[in-house]
């Protein structure tokens, strides 16, 4: 145990965030610099209990009562290694991952949780800036070739787990950078590139091999790919967006949140110039109320939009947690992320019924009506239809599965009756020699997951290749197993 008082003496702790007029003048991320005594005694606030929850919540396995009692201890050094032990890419998680280990905090059932996201985050950083991070290349060569399919973190996770159990790793990526959504599809205000840039150098000290701007099932084939890889892992992720096919939807001004903040993104990094798809001026209406709809709220007010409104279909939740989502379960309350703080408005209960247009073809307002949820299905108010001005309209309403032309009719590939790609307990593929990780089998869901994924269907990789029982598996499929 950290400090025998510590939840006792001191209470929760985060840091500041950045003025906002500040902050939305550049593209930095929001957070101040936290103390290390503070930070510390934040990880003393630890209970190390008898049956840590916390790791209910994490499905890597993080083990983080360790950590924080090294923290607690100021042994920094030995609290990275204990972290990275379950999780490649602490850097990727302690920003990006909603912290479900947080929820499922025992201190949590009648206090606030410990910080555990800002623990973790603090010690990668403090990792790379002592120069603890170093390539960790294999002894041995296997000979053995695979090939990853996606570069975001499943695919990350898979290549560097496999590449430091001795095989050679190739990573394709259809997008002209590696990194996935970590490069294009997350603002750099809630993560900064320098953070995926100086793992990926580790990673090709380590042996890995990254390929951009080479769209695998088009300038590849999928035979080519398996007569030329002794394995491949399919990690393309869940990039089938839903859409909104109402009256009006072809005209000029709506979009899919993929097709606004990868070139926002390219812009904020220097990669190009100006993005053809800008807010500035413009009243701005994002559909959906998710972690990729605030991603577009914040992007829209750095761009200097007139306003920006947020719509969600489903009511408002509670501030606190409902009987039905007891503790340790990860709760649906009322959040604010940081682009929320940064002004707009979020609207609920409101479905989207016709986008207008203007004289010239152009997006000029959206026609809403309220709802209300009657058995399972959202009915309108009558008496309630309003007009909102807009002339950007961005559709974030999530993800329907993978995309199924190209290399998954190609190689033939079973799927699930989610329309996701379906794989055994070693998560194979209904064709040999073929696994998939992360969104693509599991469906739309947190990086945490995909990281978990990638380390699992690495272990099936080269248990297939080598018949041993080497690499750790955090996690087993959920999905229905292939027939």
């Amino acid at each position: 145990m950290a400090d025998p008082k510590g939840f006792l003496t001191t209470k929760r702790e985060t840091p500041r965030s950045r003025p906002v007029d500040l902050r939305l003048m550049d593209w930095r991320e929001v957070y101040e610099d936290f103390a290390t005594s503070r930070l510390e005694k934040q990880a003393g606030r630890c209970m190390d209990c008898g049956i840590p929850f916390c790791h209910q919540g994490c499905p890597l396995g993080n083990l983080i009562p360790e950590w924080n009692t090294l923290v607690w201890r100021e042994d920094w050094q030995d609290a990275i290694e204990r972290l990275h032990a379950t999780n490649n890419f602490p850097e990727f998680t302690g920003t990006l991952c909603p912290a479900p280990c947080e929820t499922a905090c025992v201190l949590g059932i009648n206090d606030d949780p410990v910080t555990i996201k800002r623990v973790e985050i603090s010690i990668i950083d403090r990792a790379w800036e002592e120069g603890w991070v170093q390539p960790q290349p294999p002894d041995v060569r296997t000979g053995k070739k695979v090939a990853v399919v996606g570069s975001g973190p499943s695919g990350l996770a898979a290549a560097q787990q496999l590449t430091r159990a001795g095989h050679d790793v190739v990573v394709f990526e259809r997008a002209d950078a590696i990194g996935g959504l970590l490069r294009y599809g997350i603002p750099e205000f809630k993560m900064e590139k320098f953070r995926l840039d100086r793992r990926l150098e580790q990673m090709r000290a380590e042996g890995t091999e990254f390929r951009a701007g080479v769209n695998v099932g088009v300038d590849i084939t999928a035979e080519q790919l398996r007569t030329e890889y002794d394995a491949v892992v399919l990690a393309g992720g869940a990039t089938a967006w839903r859409d909104l096919p109402i009256t009006g939807r072809e005209v000029e001004g709506v979009y899919q949140a993929m097709e606004y903040l990868p070139p926002a993104n390219r812009v904020a990094s220097g990669a190009q110039e100006s993005t053809p798809i800008d807010a500035r001026g413009k009243h701005v209406v994002v559909i959906g109320g998710g972690d990729t709809g605030a991603d577009c709220v914040g992007t829209a007010h750095r761009q200097g939009a007139a306003s920006v409104t947020q719509l969600e279909i489903m009511p408002r939740p509670p501030q606190s947690r409902s009987e039905t989502q007891p503790w340790p379960t990860y709760p649906m309350i009322y959040r604010v992320s940081s682009a929320h703080e940064e002004g707009g408005e979020r609207i609920y209960s409101v479905n989207t019924q016709e986008f207008l247009a203007d004289d010239e073809g152009r997006l000029r307002a959206l026609r809403l009506v309220e709802v209300r949820n009657e058995d399972g299905k959202f009915v309108p108010v009558e008496g309630t239809e309003q007009e909102i001005p807009a002339q950007l309209a961005l559709l974030a309403m999530g993800f329907v599965g993978p995309e199924k032309a190209g290399l998954l009719d190609d190689l033939g590939v079973e799927l699930d009756q989610r329309g996701n790609v379906a794989r055994d307990k070693s998560f194979q593929t209904s064709v040999d020699n073929v696994f998939v990780a992360g969104d693509m089998g599991r469906g739309q869901s947190l990086i945490v997951w995909a990281i978990a994924e990638g380390r699992s269907a690495a272990a099936g990789v080269d248990a297939y290749l080598t018949g041993r029982d080497f690499l750790p598996t955090p996690i087993a499929p959920t999905d229905r197993p292939i027939s």
